[in-house]
């Protein structure tokens, strides 16, 4: 059976998005120095249709997990910042324009019903409004031998650790400071992450990789 895995940057002092977001600045006051170190790699450029990038332990990393991945979940507010209804929601086709960086199925956690949008480059984003054990079930029915990756945000990945749904997580460790914001990982039980792995790059950040104990 595919695993269900989860990816997240957080500042020094813990946060996964700086405070005070909006529809301009979703990340927060300074939430985008969490994600430098992935914004100048080659393999996170390639992604978005960017060129150049570093070729680096950076790159490496996210080559790895993207190779990984058959499917993903997202919460309302990754794909939007919205939460109410669809027609009220100016980010309605998401962030990424008509051809977003996943490349395959992506189930989106809501509470407001729409039909799936099929967009360019092999990404569909349907959306699930019956709870997250029912988007795990069709994500993993979507990517068949493949993992599923939960892909954020925070809130998203807190639920499905807190089901114990979530089989590993890999925690980027950005060399900023946040001071306040979206917090992770903030009731997680004393030994039920179990450290595998830990790539240290050039750029400042730590990749460190767990598994989740049931």
């Amino acid at each position: 059976m595919s695993k269900v895995i989860a990816a997240l940057s957080i500042s020094l002092d813990g946060f996964v998005a700086g405070p005070d977001p909006t529809l301009e600045d979703p990340l927060g006051t300074g939430g985008e120095q969490v994600h430098e170190w992935a914004f100048a790699a080659f393999a996170w450029r390639e992604e978005h249709g960017l060129e150049g990038g570093q070729a680096n332990a950076d790159s490496e990393h996210i080559e790895r997990l993207r190779a990984r991945v058959g499917a993903g979940i997202m919460g309302r507010k990754m794909f939007s910042s919205g939460s109410g209804p669809w027609e009220d929601d100016p980010k309605n086709r998401g962030w990424w324009g008509e051809d977003p960086p996943f490349h395959h199925h992506v189930f989106v956690l809501t509470q407001h019903p729409r039909e799936s949008l099929v967009m360019d480059g092999g990404t569909t984003f349907s959306f699930i409004t019956d709870g997250i054990e029912s988007a795990l079930e069709q994500a993993r029915a979507a990517a068949g031998d493949k993992d599923v990756q939960i892909h954020g945000g925070g809130s998203a990945v807190s639920q499905y650790l807190a089901a114990g749904l979530l089989d590993e997580i890999t925690i980027t460790f950005a060399p900023v400071l946040l001071g306040s914001g979206t917090p992770l990982l903030q009731d997680v039980p004393p030994g039920r992450l179990e450290r595998t792995r830990v790539t240290e790059s050039p750029s400042g950040a730590i990749h460190v990789e767990y598994t989740v104990r049931k």
